[in-house]
């Protein structure tokens, strides 16, 4: 007779199914598989959604996980968590947890660990616990901040309808993409200015060169000159000049005499008439001043 019969085999499946079920439903609530966790009580008079299950953190590391809460009916009103934490937890005394809340909605506990390296808390021993007075509680103060802008943010919103609903702005909007076509296109004019530049400027600045060399050229002829031997000259030269305009204006020489003499001017006028006329009657009977014979002087 076979001892694994089917319905042998049918029982150790369905035992197999129930323990995996069993751990996996510890896994899913996030509950440590094996028992090495130690327990402490958190106790709280509001709990804000508080669940088995939910982490503990300190420090922002994730430390335990809620494992039950009880309600204590001797005490309306207090409510103790049973969280189970790592062994190799120390909390020191004076230490407190609280219900924290992130923005989706999430409920924590955060150990607000004391500065007391001496003292600890006992493995069963109670911690007390309290809301967070600290992101959450702010925003929840903030409430009737935010309700009291809403209405203002309405007004702001419709105004914003109102003036995207402006053709004025539709326009400005047509306008900037023909000023952005417009400075696309200087940008290209600017390229190809700045292209032209690239190529021209060498040469450019080759022939500011060259000037310069020849600048330089006649600065050093100039810098060669005698300055003084020519300013030497030229001053010999307006003094010849003064003499001559001086001999001119005095009564002396030909030229003075000519100048500013009337009777010498008369003279000479005359003598150019009589020497005119002369002309003119030498022109007219030439045989009075001029004699000659063809066939010679005649023997008297």
């Amino acid at each position: 007779m076979k001892f694994f019969t089917k319905e042998v085999q049918i029982a150790l499946v369905a035992i197999v199914g129930l323990i995996v079920l069993f751990f996996g439903l510890k896994f899913l609530k996030g509950l440590t598989l094996l028992n090495n966790d130690d327990s402490y009580y958190i106790t709280f008079d509001d709990i804000s959604g508080l669940s088995a299950s939910s982490p503990v953190y300190a420090s922002g590391y994730k430390v335990g996980v809620v494992k039950d809460i009880i309600y204590d009916y001797d005490r309306p009103g207090q409510i103790v968590a049973v969280v189970g934490l790592d062994r190799q937890m120390r909390v020191p005394k004076g230490s407190r947890a609280e219900l924290a809340s992130d923005l989706l909605g999430n409920i924590k506990i955060n150990l607000v660990l004391s500065a007391n390296p001496l003292e600890f808390i006992a493995l069963g021993d109670t911690i007390p616990g309290g809301l967070e007075s600290g992101l959450m509680s702010k925003v929840g103060e903030m409430m009737p901040t935010i309700e009291a802008i809403m209405p203002k943010l309405d007004s702001i919103m419709s105004s914003l309808n109102l003036l995207l609903s402006d053709p004025a702005l539709r326009n400005s909007l047509h306008n900037i993409e023909g000023i952005t076509a417009n400075l696309q296109q200087t940008s290209g004019d600017l390229n190809r200015l700045m292209a032209t530049m690239n190529r021209d400027v060498p040469t450019m600045m080759q022939k500011a060169d060259g000037v310069l060399d020849n600048t330089q050229q006649l600065t050093a002829n100039l810098s060669a000159v005698d300055v003084a031997a020519t300013m030497a000259r030229v001053n010999t030269t307006l003094d010849n000049v003064q003499q001559m305009t001086d001999r001119l204006n005095s009564n002396e020489g030909t030229l003075g005499l000519l100048m500013r003499d009337p009777g010498l001017y008369n003279n000479l006028n005359a003598t150019m008439r009589d020497a005119d006329s002369l002309m003119i009657d030498f022109k007219a009977h030439p045989k009075r001043y001029i004699h000659f014979s063809v066939f010679g002087k005649k023997d008297k």
